[in-house]
Order: C-alpha cells, then sequence, then structure tokens
C-alpha cells in the first residue's frame, strides 16, 4: 500500500510541477510580459505553495519507498503544505475565480490544476494516506509562519514596485487600507482554522495509518 501511494506522490508531484512550468512558458511566449514577471510570477502564493507541495510529494515518495512510517518531521511540512493549498483553493475559488490577474495571460489546464486539482488532491491525501504521525497543537504556529513572512514580503514589495498579486491586496482597491486590513485578518483567521483542522485529522486513528 505505501509503495502505490509513493507512486501516486510521484504522479502528482509531477502534475503540478508541469501545470506551474506550463503557466510559466505560456506566459513568457507573449511579448507584453513584463521585465520582473518571473519574481512577480513566483510572489504568487498559488505558485509557491503549489511548489512546496509538488517537492514535499517527491520527497514522500521516498520515504513511500524507504520506510514505514513518515518521520514526523515530513508529516509537519506535508501539513503545512495540505493547509497552504487547502487555503489556496478556497481563497481562489471564493474570491479570484473570474477575475484576470496580473501574470497576464492563463493557461487553463495549468489553472484548475493549480487552484482546484491539486488543493483537492492535497486534502485528500492527508485523510487516506497510511504511515503518518499524529501533529501536536502547538504545531499550528509552525503552519502559520509561512503566510505571515509571504504576507509581510508582499506588502513591503507592493509599495515598491507598484505591484500586488491579488486585488485584494491592493490598498487602491474600493475601501483602501481598511479593506486589506479586513482581508488579511479573515484569511489570517482561515489559514489558522485550516491549520487547526489539518491537525486534527492528524489525530485520528483513519490519518495515522
Amino acid at each position: 500500500m505505501r509503495a502505490l501511494f509513493g507512486v501516486i506522490r510521484i504522479v502528482a508531484g509531477g502534475v503540478i510541477i508541469a501545470a506551474i512550468v506550463g503557466q510559466l512558458v505560456y506566459t513568457l511566449s507573449f511579448d507584453d510580459a513584463p521585465e520582473d514577471f518571473l519574481v512577480n510570477f513566483f510572489s504568487y502564493f498559488t505558485i509557491l505553495s503549489n511548489a512546496l507541495s509538488a517537492i514535499v510529494l517527491l520527497i514522500g515518495a521516498w520515504f513511500c519507498f524507504r520506510v514505514r512510517r513518515d518521520p514526523a518531521w515530513y508529516n509537519l511540512v506535508l501539513g503545512c503544505a495540505v493547509t497552504y493549498m487547502a487555503t489556496t483553493g478556497v481563497v481562489y475559488n471564493l474570491l479570484l475565480r473570474g477575475i484576470k490577474l496580473d501574470q497576464g495571460h492563463t493557461l487553463a489546464w495549468s489553472n484548475e490544476v493549480l487552484h482546484l486539482i491539486a488543493p483537492i488532491y492535497l486534502v485528500l491525501v492527508w485523510i487516506v494516506t497510511p504511515g503518518k504521525s499524529r501533529l501536536e497543537w502547538r504545531q499550528v504556529w509552525a503552519i502559520i509562519v509561512f503566510p505571515l513572512v509571504w504576507t509581510v514580503y508582499t506588502m513591503i514589495r507592493g509599495p515598491i514596485v507598484g505591484w500586488y498579486p491579488y486585488p485584494f491586496l491592493n490598498p487602491a482597491q474600493p475601501g483602501g487600507v481598511g479593506a486589506v486590513i479586513v482581508y488579511m485578518i479573515a484569511i489570517a483567521g482561515f489559514i489558522g482554522l485550516m491549520g487547526c483542522a489539518v491537525i486534527a485529522l492528524s489525530r485520528t486513528r483513519l490519518i495515522r495509518g
């Protein structure tokens, strides 16, 4: 069973990487791609969370073939990836679907993989993959570190370059800075709740396998 999940992890990680590279190459094929496109591209929370997930899945595949249970540190990193991907899926499909983002040209199949298929897959993986150890409640702080760092980076870089990855983070939106703060608090709260849900699932009998 572990070997089967290892193969599935390899396939899933490969599909996510293909989606990231596909979107990157597709946008760069157009002449109107901005000079700082690469930095902007890898400033999207979606791209970073998917890239992390792909790396974690490929590392996890190796563990599936080598050991009976995933190491505790790996379980925490996978839990982080699941939290970020669940957040990506919910935020995009509730707030951003149908809105043209500044990466320019969207590759349809890649967009669906990164914002819908991969998030659903990661959540399912967290529920059914055997060989996991339980997370401790205090580890929710480790889960939320990356989103906090990303937010600080985004809000510092935004005014400098005049670009924000998502319209709800741009103070130029209706409501200004106040609206940005409301969105940030709401999303931070949601990430915290997702992190708690991931930890709770890790403590059930099914998830430990």
